[in-house]
Formats: C-alpha cells, structure tokens, sequence
C-alpha cells in the first residue's frame, strides 16, 4: 500500500533520536560556509575608504538551471560588498536594516563581471551604499543593488 504524502514526510521517534546522534562541528569563529560560497574567486580590483571595485567570474556553483547567475547570489553579494564598504574595526555588529535590488540583465556561466560599490551616505548610525554589477566585456549593467545598514553608535563617555 502507497503512503499519503503526510505518512511519507512524518518525522518519526527513531528519525529523531538518530538526529540528536549526530555529533556536528561547530565552526570557528566568524567563519561563514555561504559567505564563502559565495564570495569564493572574487578579486580586488581597487579599495580606498568608500569605495571598492572587485572582479568575478561567474562560477558554475552560483548559476540557476538555466546557466544564469542566481538571483540569491546577486543578493549575497551586494550584501556582502555592502557590509565590507562600512566596516570599521572600531564599531561595533552593522546590521542591514533594507537591500533592494534591481535585477536589469543576466550574466551566464563564466561572464567575467566588475562589480563596483560605494558609500553613498551616512548619518549618525545608518550608512548607505550602492553596488553596481557589470559584464566587463560588454559593459552592461546585470544588478543595481542599495544597501543600508544600522550600527549602534559607540558611547562618548
């Protein structure tokens, strides 16, 4: 006899108490599997204080079943490239407080982009920064993402 869908996907006792077995590594500190997924082949191109221009080949890892670049991976990476340009040593934990993207056109599997980002405001504890992502051989704009990010402000006492 076939089981329902609901029987077939129920978790049972026995599926748990072997769960709770597992013994999993944690991973050090600031260590972060996707981040490094995704970021994996990225090159540094130019960095001053603002500003940050990178060079990637899209690697099959990050391609849709179509051979395009994710959407996800466009978003880790204006994430990531956001975060990085309002990094201080000195500050405490930013956290992003809104991303929006604009999805303009697609790169395939092995188009070399140059992603650009800059930090475009800030005010007391927001900042805010533009990521800009192209095909370096064409020019044409893939992704225009905006990012803001919070940090509680350190104490003057």
């Amino acid at each position: 006899m076939e089981k329902r869908p609901r029987e077939y996907l129920r978790v049972t006792q026995q599926d748990s108490e072997r769960i709770a077995l597992l013994n999993i590594p944690r991973p050090q500190a600031f260590y972060c599997f996707y981040t490094e997924f995704n970021l994996r082949g990225i090159r540094v191109d130019r960095f001053q204080p603002g500003s940050v221009t990178c060079s990637f080949t899209v690697p099959p890892r990050l391609t849709d079943r179509n051979g395009n670049l994710a959407a996800g991976a466009i978003a880790g990476l204006v994430d990531v490239i956001g975060a990085t340009l309002v990094y201080n040593k000195d500050e405490n934990l930013n956290v992003s407080s809104d991303m929006s993207i604009s999805y303009l056109s697609m790169a395939k599997l092995n188009d070399e982009l140059e992603i650009s980002g800059k930090l475009v405001g800030r005010k007391r504890g927001y900042r805010g920064t533009l990521i800009i992502l192209k095909k370096k051989a064409t020019g044409e704009m893939i992704a225009e993402g905006r990012h803001s990010l919070f940090c509680k402000p350190t104490s003057k006492i």
